[in-house]
């Protein structure tokens, strides 16, 4: 059989309100891994002072104590949160979700500027 003779059916576009073209229908990737981590800060180091490091060494990251703290998920940020301990361990509380816009602009479709379009 040649290349040539095989038909692939059409593509179908999702509707403007259906749950697929608005991102809604996320039930399907429920059951999928992810790799969750808080991220306290970073820094950078030199591969002979990364060396030096003993037990006591103090490394010093780029965020002030209090600071929220990244949630990342497969090392992406998708929220920022403190801190906490519940039954002796950590735990992170969210205090903000990136990227979530308020209800109101979620629900306009008008553009903010729209000299800008």
């Amino acid at each position: 059989m040649s290349q040539d003779n095989v038909e692939l059916p059409a593509f179908e576009r999702p509707t403007s309100g259906s749950p697929a073209a608005t991102g809604a229908d996320l039930g399907r990737l429920s059951d999928v891994p992810v790799e969750l981590a808080v991220e306290i800060g970073r820094t950078r180091m030199t591969v002979g002072a990364t060396l030096e490091l003993r037990p006591g060494s103090v490394v010093v990251l780029d965020r002030a104590a209090g600071e929220p703290v990244d949630l990342l998920v497969n090392g992406t940020p998708i929220a920022r949160g403190e801190v906490v301990v519940i039954d002796e361990e950590f735990a992170l509380r969210v205090t903000d979700v990136l990227g979530e816009r308020p209800a109101i602009e979620a629900e306009d479709p008008t553009p903010a500027h729209p000299e800008a379009v």
